[in-house]
This record gives structure tokens, C-alpha cells and sequence, in this order.
């Protein structure tokens, strides 16, 4: 699935998932996401790395106007929305499974002058990467992704395509597990990483990577 449920046993923690709805107010829109656990689980919900690396897009952390950026494992597509709102054309993936549903939010949300900059597109991690230019995006973005270690190698053959040497990658996750600290391990074997934001409340991070140039890997 392209998100991971945390570790929020109390039912109240848990309500929120179950709602229909889940409204908020970004890039100086409404967007009203719909969600549906019964049917998609996961993959059909907002988790709050996704409102918190949407909101870190919003406060101008990277320039989006004209910026050409790709959302991995969209599950609502509410990170790649912002982006388009924000100026960017994105390319707004996930599995095959959950496109149908991330393709309506996005088009109940956008305005239609910014619909032709949000494409809905499947990507199955380390599969279907001949569909995309290497190098193609200057921004690749992804909220909770990091989370089934099976998947690991795959997100790191993705990244590694999709990126060129000047592109910026943006990771929000929850660090639960030993697992997480594995994968930030294998990412700066290729990539040089940084921590760039910390949210206290919600204990999210969100990372920056970028390619290493062949000077640091002398």
C-alpha cells in the first residue's frame, strides 16, 4: 500500500480514518479529500506525513513554480495536489489498485486550469520504470512510504531513475522501526541526505536527498 497506519490503538485515534471526509485548507484552497478505509485501507487515507510535507511545500520550502515533480505512492494524492496548486506539473503516482480512487480526488479538488498540471499515473515501484525518462523530475516527493522492507530496493531503483544530478528528493516519515533506520542507511549509500524539518506533535521528518556527485564519493 502507498501509506502505513500508525501505531494509534486508541479508537479515538483511529475515528479519523473512518471518516468520509477529511478537509483541509492549503495553498489557499479548500480541498476535502475523500476517504475510504473499508475499501482500500491505507492506501485510502491522509496520514499526517502527508498534511505535514504538504504544509512544508506550502511555506515556499522549494520553488514549485515550472518545477516538474512526481508524488510516489499518492495513496489521496494530497501532497502532489498542493504542488500543483503551488506551481509545479506533477506526476502523481501509485499502484494500479488505487488509481481509479486517487484519480477522483484530484479531480474533485483542482481548479480546471490546474488540472492539465496533475497527472495521474501508475507506477509500481521498481517495475514500470520504461514509462518514465530517467532523470525526468526535479522534485520527487513521498509521504510514509518508507515502510514495508520487502519494498526497499525497489524505492531505491525508483528514486535512483527518476532522479538526475540536480534533482531534490523530499521524504516525510514517522521513524517507528529499526527498519526506517535501515532504509535512511541504504538511501545515503547513494544519496546525500539531510534532515530538514521536525514536527514535534505529529513526530514527523521530513529528509532531503539529492544524488552524490562524484567528488564526494572520491
Amino acid at each position: 500500500m502507498a501509506l502505513v497506519p500508525y501505531e494509534e490503538t486508541a479508537e479515538l485515534g483511529l475515528q479519523r480514518f473512518h471518516k468520509p471526509l477529511a478537509t483541509f485548507s492549503l495553498a489557499n484552497h479548500t480541498i476535502q479529500i475523500r476517504q475510504d478505509w473499508k475499501q482500500l485501507g491505507v492506501s485510502a487515507v491522509v496520514w499526517d506525513a502527508a498534511v505535514i510535507l504538504a504544509t512544508y511545500l506550502e511555506m515556499g520550502a522549494v520553488e514549485l513554480r515550472g518545477c516538474s515533480a512526481v508524488e510516489l505512492g499518492a495513496g489521496t494524492g494530497l501532497v502532489g495536489m498542493v504542488a500543483a496548486l503551488l506551481g509545479a506539473h506533477v506526476t502523481i503516482t501509485d499502484r494500479k489498485v488505487a488509481l481509479e480512487f486517487l484519480k477522483s480526488n484530484v479531480q474533485a479538488n483542482l481548479p480546471p486550469h490546474i488540472q492539465p498540471r496533475a497527472v495521474v499515473k501508475e507506477l509500481t515501484w521498481g517495475q514500470n520504470l520504461g514509462s518514465f525518462s530517467p532523470g525526468e523530475f526535479d522534485l520527487i516527493l513521498g509521504a510514509d512510504i518508507i515502510y514495508l522492507e520487502e519494498t526497499f530496493t525497489d524505492l531505491l531503483q525508483t528514486l535512483e531513475h527518476l532522479c538526475s544530478n540536480h534533482s531534490v528528493i523530499l521524504l516525510a516519515c514517522r521513524i517507528r522501526y529499526e527498519r526506517d533506520h535501515n532504509f535512511l542507511a541504504m538511501l545515503e549509500r547513494q544519496f546525500t541526505v539531510s534532515k530538514v524539518h521536525y514536527d514535534p506533535e505529529k513526530d514527523v521528518r521530513i529528509y532531503k536527498a539529492q544524488r552524490r556527485s562524484l567528488r564526494e564519493d572520491l
